[in-house]
């Protein structure tokens, strides 16, 4: 069986509140953390369709996060 792997950081003004808002949704092959400035997120899995999929919903998290802290943080 073939296990897909990686990893997606983004830099963020607010990274902790973001990776705190992702986690809740992380699926588990997923793992999200605040380093700094950034939010690292490591996503696995066997199946290409499941891991495009989680990724895909996982931008349009991070999208929604990343609005919502920094509104927050005002």
């Amino acid at each position: 069986m073939i296990r897909i792997e990686g990893t997606i950081v983004t830099a963020h003004e607010e990274a902790a509140c973001v990776a705190a808002a992702l986690r809740p949704d992380n699926l588990s092959l997923m793992r999200t953390s605040a380093d700094g400035g950034a939010v690292r997120t490591d996503i696995a899995g066997t199946r290409l369709r499941s891991v495009i999929a989680s990724v895909d919903d996982y931008l349009m998290n991070l999208a929604i996060a990343e609005d919502v802290c920094s509104y927050v943080s005002r």
